[in-house]
């Protein structure tokens, strides 16, 4: 396994509309591994592959307090949404920015495990929250594109004079 460079907004990359998986092999497993292991090492609790150019449709999530409850989908979708929450989310892309986003409480997505099995799974509070934000993700979407654009502007300024700072 291996860590993962995750892609900083603005990154142009992070616009990228992620392709479906053509089929679950060895190749996808190893790069669930590999994203597995950045998002613990970040740490985070989702991941989505565009954060780490693989443009393909894939996100992990886990937000057990144990971090054991890995789950992955790939190519998911989903279809059911229901009721209104907000909530403050991060993103390990945006990092150190926090702020009010409002999804649907409840939803329902349908995707396919590693071995290439389709499932459904009802999702509600922070998981329903993590898997509409990392979805965000592979349609090349970052969460602080839903705030103002004079947040957006502020963000991407703070971030743009961190990475010079870095430097």
């Amino acid at each position: 396994m291996a860590l993962l460079k995750i892609l900083r907004y603005p990154d142009p990359r992070l616009h990228t509309v992620a392709k479906p998986v053509a089929r679950v092999d060895e190749a996808i497993r190893r790069l669930a591994a590999d994203m597995a292991e950045t998002m613990y090492a970040a740490p985070g609790i989702g991941l989505a592959a565009t954060q780490v150019d693989q443009h393909i449709r894939m996100i992990l999530v886990d937000i057990s307090e144990a971090k054991d409850h890995l789950r992955v989908f790939v190519n998911p979708e989903i279809l059911v949404r229901e009721g209104e929450t907000e909530f403050e989310e991060g993103c390990l892309s945006v990092p150190g920015i926090y702020d009010k986003v409002t999804r649907a409480q409840r939803i329902r997505v349908r995707a396919l495990d590693l071995e290439g099995k389709s499932f459904e799974l009802d999702a509600d509070g922070l998981l329903a929250i993590c898997i509409q934000h990392e979805l965000d993700h592979l349609d090349g979407k970052v969460f602080v594109e839903y705030l103002s654009r004079l947040k957006q502007s502020r963000i991407r300024q703070k971030l743009q004079k961190q990475a010079r700072e870095a430097m």
